[in-house]
């Protein structure tokens, strides 16, 4: 019998992806005017659907690579491609104008805890866990290659 293939816990990682993102896939295709975006025109919401297609099927491939081995070349691709996906969102939310007519408080406002920059906030930490992630699971990919 086969030895099963150690996992790291910190594939969760996957999963925080779903959690970030499949709430705006759900609410885009099931209702995407009722976003709390600012100056909707049928343009926006034709490309905001398409987005939100792109991201479940990210959801969707986050899913299915949870339970592989770290090793395997497609996830460790996939963690990459999430990190400059979270990275790079991460940048462009600190950077966009005010686009969310949403507020925690005045008191917040001040601090500039804004939603764009709390959600740039969320995209930046699990970029940052992506890359943790594949820093420690370099040791699986090393004992695979070697045949360990």
């Amino acid at each position: 019998m086969s030895q099963p293939v150690p996992r790291s816990p910190i594939s969760v990682v996957f999963l925080l992806h779903v959690a970030l993102e499949a709430p705006l896939v759900v609410q885009t295709f099931f209702s995407p005017t009722s976003l709390p975006f600012m100056q909707m025109t049928n343009t926006t919401v034709v490309l905001l659907k398409l987005y939100a297609a792109i991201l479940a099927a990210t959801c969707l491939a986050s899913v299915l690579v949870f339970p592989l081995p770290e090793f395997l070349p497609g996830k460790r691709a996939l963690a990459i491609a999430f990190c400059v996906y979270h990275t790079v969102a991460s940048t462009v939310l600190f950077q966009a104008p005010r686009f969310i007519p949403l507020t925690f408080g005045a008191w917040f406002e001040t601090m500039k805890i804004i939603p764009e920059n709390l959600w740039g906030t969320f995209h930046g930490v699990l970029g940052l866990a992506m890359v943790v992630w594949w820093q420690l699971t370099l040791p699986y990919a090393a004992a695979y290659r070697s045949g360990a």
